[in-house]
Parts: C-alpha cells; structure tokens; sequence
C-alpha cells in the first residue's frame, strides 16, 4: 500500500509542491540582459510576425484573446498566490483587455510591471516567511487549508499573506510531522521524542527546503519570466506552440537525439554548491572511475585555462554550459570529496548516449515456457537533429525484431505507453516494417492541401503476430503508428479508452533568421504547429486519439489529461481516406478482440484497478485538508481504511519470465549500472498485468495465423 499512501500524502502536501514548483516552471536562460526592453519588444514584435504568417490556424487578437491571455499568464507567475495581493491584481486587471493591443504595438508594459512587482513581493515574502517559521506550529488548532488556489482569493494585505504562509508551511510540515509522530509509537517509552521536540525538527526541515527554493528563485534572471509570458501568449494558439530560449532548443534536441556530448553526470544545485547527481553509464566520468555520486564540483577549468573558475554560487544553467563541450577536449574539475578532500580530475569529454531515451527488448515466457514472445519498449521516436546517419528508433526497433527472431520469436509485443511521440520520419520507417508498401499517414497544410507519406519497401520485417500497448499518455507519433497499423488490422492494439489525442505536427523556426545586423544577441526558436496528422482511413487522431480495440482501465481512467483536457486546442475534423490494403492474414482478429476483452471484464485485478481509478480521482477533488494534527490523522487513517482493498495491486504477479537476446547479455556482462537497471525493468514487468494480457492475445493471434496458414495451403 505504500504506492497509494504515497499518493494520499501527495495530495495532502500539494501546497509545498506547488511552492517549490512554482519558481522551477520557468525556463532557465542567460542571453538576455536584465531590463533588455529593445530585445523583448523585438521578440513580441517578431514572434506575433510568425505566428500569423506560419501558424497552421492562427488565433484571432481580440478582447477574448487578451482575456485568456491575461488570466493564465498571472496565474502561471503566482499559482498558489503567495506573492500578489489583493491590489497587485487590480492594478494588472487594468491590462486585462489591452494585451492584444501591446501585441500589435510591440509593447511589454503588462510583462514589465509583473515583473517588477513580483521581484518586489518575493523580497517581501522570503521576510514574511522568516518571521513565520521562527515560530511553533500549533497542530492543535481547529483550521483548514483550501489547496484549490486558482480559486481562492488574493490576501488583501500582507497580515493576511502572513497568515496565508503560515498555513502553507503548516501543512507543508503536518505530513512529516504524522510520519515521525506515528514512529515513536513503535519506539520504547523512554526513547520516544516530545510532540515539542517532533514540531522542531520538522520545522527545521521545511525552514531548509524553503530556504533552497528561495535561494533557487534568486538564479532567475527577467527573460526567464519574459519566457513565460511568451508561453502564456503562444499557448492561446494551442497547446504545442511555444517560445525556446536558445539553452532550452539545446535541450531540446539532447531530448530527441538521446544524447549529447560533455563528461556523462547529471548535475544538481543545493544552495549555492552544485551535486554530482547520477554518473551516466558510458560516459567519460564513468569511465574515468575518478568522479563519484555527491562530489561537490568547486571550480571547472578548460584545458588551456590558466586559472579555474569559480561555480559556487553560480546558476547551474551557467556551470553546465563551462562543463559540456565538444568531443575530445578536456576539462579540469576541482572536486570537493565526500570525506571533505578535495582534487582536480581531468576528464576527456565525449559523445554521451542516455540510455534510457532508446529502444530496449526482452524475451518473455509464458508458465509452460514453450513459446518465446518478442517485447519491444520504445519511450520515444528519437532521430539525431544534427546526423541523419546518427542512432535513430526506426534503426534500432529493426535490430531489436531482428535480434528476437534469432532467439525464435513467435509473436510481438510493442510497447508505446507513456510515449510522447518525436520523429514523422522514424514512424513511416517503423510501420514500414510491418506492412507491405502503402500510406502510413495524411498531412494537412496550412494552405489546406494534404500530402500522404507512404512506405516504399514492399519487404517486411516482422509479419507474425503483433500488439501494441498503449495509454492516455501515448501520443503524436505513437498515435500515427499504432492508427496506421490499426487501419491495415496488422495489429491489436491493446490500452486505455483512447490515445492522448495530439493530432498535430510541430516544427522549429530559427528567430534570427528573421533579422539582419542585429547586435541583441541569440533570439532562441520557436516551436510552432504547421500542421495536422490524419489516420489513411480519414479520420484525425486531434483530441479523439486512437480508440483501442481492447480497453484497459488504468490509473489515469477518470483523470483529465489529454489534449481534450486542454484550454486551447485545435478541433477534430475529417478528410478523405486514402487508399490501402487490408492485412488479412488473422483469421479470427474479431474473435481475438472480443475473447481478450471478456477475460479483462472478469479479470479481478482489472476490477480493482478501475475502482482504484475512481477513488484517485474523487481524491484529487478533495481540496480542504485539516491542519488539526487530530483531524488530519484521522483523515489519513479513514483514507488509508479505504486503501486496504487496492494491497492486492502492489502484490501482483504475472506467469511470465524474462530474458535477455544474446547481444544485451554481453552489454550487461560489461555494465553494472545497465544491469541494474534492466533487472528493474524486469521486475516491472513481472508485476505488469496488462503485458500479461498482450501475451494471452498473442497465444491467440498466433493460433490465428497457424490456422491461416493451414487455409491457404489446403486452397493451393
């Protein structure tokens, strides 16, 4: 059960989620100077040119725009209104109907006044929170915390701001507090710490995590709030529009490519110093042996530096930028060690690949051990931006099939939950290795004509029997692979109610293209739809996603959170279908659906994950939660009472085991840290129900082709 209290005192403690939180949503950029107002007003100037001339629906700037505008924007700066007050808000409500028109005129007088009082109110608050946690929780008064903010008003003056901190903090702490009250029950009386004793150190505690953030929020700099005023106009567009600074689009493409070159250590700022993190497996600190997890990185030097320069205190957007470079040049860190010693280390730097971003394959079997089935997880369609011969999932998804067939695969499982999607390119790659050449997917244009990309190769790689997992969190090009292979029925898919629904194309437009002789430095990218997919049957997988042909309930069943659920997005619509053939080679695909979805109706642990779906949900509405330590426990005991039918969950196990294709026994025989990481995965998927009935569809579907087969044999 601890998945689920985990998600109870989630829920309990979303006010310190939303404080920590708040700050971090902005992006982290350096090109602009503080106070540039000719480089803002020219990106306002330049990013509304764009959006009209090459937005595939660009929005109309009226009242309602403004409005819209208007409202997110200052809900986005201050989201759980612990900085505005009452009179802030007046003063910005008198831009409410006007932003369309500083848009027109190039302005930023809304952005600047914003600004400048949020810099003013955070300097106000870190003082208001000073004076607050100087002083004892009283966990025995009778009050409540409403954590609905976007609904609750702005304190009017700054007494009642205080008092809005301290709830805040209160609640913050009630969950550390139950946690630790809870221990000393199962502790020898004279061992048990005071309720006194017990409110001061959690109290210290959240004093600690509050201080990092206010310290975190000083690394802000004006276009990181300019960024998200930017965001909060583009989003009106839809939601996949948006503005990248330029160290953003480089994460940007680090993200799709999976990798990028530097020393292989994810990084972490704690007040002013900043953390070795994680060691990525592969890389040149991995490989050196001479950087270890919780170095503390004191100064970083290049290999022609005469002097090292200094990174405590410094963003860590900044100190990243000195770590990484190009291949095979070096750079010098002076380390702080564990034990307190500290020592230079050299490192190499080289093209890093994250592991986690690509394909990866095992061999499962079922409990009588006869049969070997294929399963494929792709987290994403990735493709390298800057080497179209670099590592790409259309590539590596034919290697893994291929890699499966040697260890004598019966049948295929795709998994594509939790993808976001990526690459239009890898897509046609990929579903051209299940189908014999035909359209994959219909492109409209902003001009209204459409365009069909097609598979070529009439060859196929993988022609027995195939599933595709999906869920509500699969979406763009998973939607369009698992849609085609849907229309060809060359495939079951297998997953949620429906796909995400994101039925459009996104591509990048270089700002400074847009500008000659400009002395105002990088002006980033923006990220903007061009386009919208359509399935080859007609229909668009905007907002309906792919429907599947056998329905799961999950976790996120009652949830909102596909782009149906967004503020802005663009509608469904239909086009003519395409022309295409039929898979034809599973004789009883209908009858293998329906026998599928019986045996999930009548699956207990399907049962109880649906109705663990729907008490979630009705958690998440639950926005007024006691500061009365006694209430609050009770809340939590009535709540955990609840939870005790879902243990079942948490102790499940399917009939399936795993093993590795023979080139992934001679990675992990290399690689410790790869090892554990698979035998994680492992260990997920035994405890995955839904893989195991994408198995028993498989067994189902290959008897299917065996029968097929046999038909086509006796014809000839």
């Amino acid at each position: 059960m601890k998945g689920l209290m985990n998600f109870i005192k989630n829920n309990v403690a979303i006010a310190i989620l939303v404080l920590l939180a708040a700050t971090a949503s902005c992006s982290f950029t350096k090109d602009i100077d503080p106070g540039d107002k000719d480089k803002e007003e020219l990106l306002v100037n330049l990013i509304s040119h764009v959006l009209q001339r090459n937005h595939y629906s660009p929005a109309d700037l009226t009242d309602e725009f403004s409005q819209k505008v208007f409202k997110n924007y200052i809900n986005d700066l201050d989201p759980a209104k612990r900085y505005f007050l009452e009179s802030d808000y007046q003063e910005f409500a008198n831009y409410e109907f006007l932003l369309d028109d500083e848009i027109r005129d190039s302005r930023v007088q809304l952005f600047t006044l914003t600004y400048e009082r949020l810099e003013q109110r955070r300097k106000e608050a870190e003082k208001l929170f000073s004076q607050v946690i100087k002083e004892p929780f009283d966990f025995n008064k009778d009050e409540v915390m409403d954590t609905d903010y976007e609904n609750i008003p702005y304190a009017k003056d700054s007494k009642e701001l205080k008092n809005h901190w301290r709830k805040l903090l209160k609640l913050s702490a009630l969950g550390s507090y139950y946690d630790k009250m809870e221990e000393q029950e199962d502790k020898p009386e004279n061992e048990r710490k005071t309720a006194i004793a017990i409110e001061k150190e959690v109290r210290d505690e959240v004093k600690r995590s509050m201080e990092e953030n206010f310290d975190f929020s000083k690394d802000i700099e004006r276009l990181d709030y300019f960024s998200l005023y930017l965001n909060s106009v583009m989003a009106y567009f839809d939601p996949h529009t948006s503005y990248f600074a330029p160290q953003n689009k480089d994460r940007f493409d680090t993200a799709m490519s999976g990798k990028l070159e530097g020393i292989g250590a994810r990084l972490q700022k704690k007040m002013d110093y900043i953390k070795v993190l994680e060691i990525i497996s592969g890389g040149p600190a991995w490989r050196s042996q001479d950087v270890e997890v919780g170095d503390v990185i004191l100064k970083v030097a290049q290999e022609k530096d005469t002097v090292a320069t200094s990174i405590v205190g410094m963003r860590i957007s900044d100190a990243v930028d000195l770590i990484k470079g190009p291949k095979g040049t070096k750079v010098i860190l002076t380390l702080k060690r564990v034990d307190g010693t500290i020592e230079d280390v050299t490192l190499t730097r080289d093209v890093v690949e994250i592991e986690e971003t690509f394909a990866k394959s095992v061999i499962v079997k079922d409990l009588e051990g006869s049969i070997n089935y294929g399963l494929i997880n792709l987290p994403k369609f990735y493709f390298d931006m800057e080497n179209r011969n670099g590592r790409a999932s259309g590539d590596d998804i034919k290697k893994e099939i291929e890699r499966l067939k040697m260890q004598g695969m019966d049948g295929l499982v795709l998994d594509l939950r939790n993808n976001g999607g990526g690459s239009l390119r890898e897509v046609i790659e990929m579903a051209g290795l299940f189908i014999e050449k035909g359209p994959v997917v219909q492109v409209a244009l902003k001009n209204e004509r459409t365009q069909t990309y097609s598979d070529d190769d009439p060859s196929i790689i993988w022609d027995g029997p195939l599933v595709i997992m999906v869920n509500e969190l699969s979406a763009s090009a998973s939607e369009i692979l698992a849609a085609a292979l849907q229309d060809y029925e060359r495939a079951v898919i297998i997953g949620s109610k429906q796909t995400f629904g994101k039925g459009t194309v996104q591509n990048f437009e270089d700002l400074n293209r847009w500008v000659r002789n400009s002395d105002l430095g990088d002006l980033g990218a923006i990220k903007l739809t061009t386009q919208k997919f359509y399935r080859i049957n007609g229909k668009s997988t905007q907002l309906e996603g792919v429907k599947s042909d056998i329905i799961t309930p999950d976790r996120y069943s009652y949830i909102d959170i596909g782009e149906r659920d967004e503020e802005f997005p663009l509608p469904y619509d239909e086009i003519p279908a395409a022309s295409y053939t039929k898979f034809n080679k599973y004789i009883d695909f209908n009858s293998t659906i329906a026998k599928s979805q019986a045996r999930i109706n009548s699956n207990e642990t399907f049962q109880l994950i649906d109705e663990n779906a729907k008490w979630m949900s009705d958690q998440r509405e639950e926005n007024i939660i006691p500061l009365n330590y006694t209430a609050y426990k009770e809340r939590l005991h009535r709540l955990e009472k609840e939870t005790e039918k879902f243990e079942k969950l948490e102790d499940y196990k399917n009939d399936l085991s795993f093993e590795y294709v023979n080139y992934e026994k001679e990675l992990i025989a290399k690689d410790s840290l790869l090892a554990e990481k698979r035998e994680r995965w492992h260990k997920s998927l035994s405890q995955d129900v839904y893989l195991a009935e994408a198995i028993n569809v498989l067994k189902d579907l290959k008897v299917s082709n065996i029968q097929n087969a046999r038909v086509s044999t006796i014809k000839n």
